[in-house]
């Protein structure tokens, strides 16, 4: 009887899915340290630990690329799980303020992490400017032109 709650039943490790709209962006993945934690392609799981510390949950970083795309980037953050809450009826003060905190089970993450990435804009224009010599202009053009100061 000396484990917490959420130790019980939760875990402090877990299966993240990581996937893109359009598929097969690369990816890096950061903990709240600013570490690469794991790199990859879209679609993928990867398990993270929820927590980076004593009472701290982790935050982590998701950058996707992709060529022709904008670099996108979304955070993925761990919250309390809802069982840490049972260490008031089953874990006592031990599980709610030593166990789960330090095993990292009082956090959890997020099943999954979806990022939409759009397309690069590119300008398109159809105007064009052209340098040429006054003298090389025929007399009819010449006052078409506007100055540039």
């Amino acid at each position: 009887m000396v484990s917490g709650c959420s130790s019980i039943v939760s875990d402090s490790k877990y299966p993240v899915s990581i996937s893109s709209n359009p598929s097969q962006a690369d990816f890096i993945l950061q903990n709240r340290e600013g570490k690469d934690v794991h790199t990859g392609r879209t679609p993928a799981t990867v398990t993270l630990n929820a927590s980076s510390g004593f009472f701290k949950g982790e935050t982590y970083k998701l950058i996707l690329n992709k060529d022709g795309y904008d670099e996108k980037t979304i955070e993925i953050q761990s919250t309390v799980d809802g069982w840490y809450f049972g260490n008031i009826l089953i874990g006592g003060f031990i599980g709610m303020l030593i166990i789960d905190p330090a095993t990292g089970a009082m956090f959890k993450l997020p099943e999954k992490a979806d990022a939409q990435l759009n397309k690069v804009a590119t300008a398109k224009s159809a105007a064009s400017v052209t340098i040429a010599m006054l003298n090389a202009i025929p007399k009819n053009q010449r006052a078409g032109l506007v100055p540039i100061n």
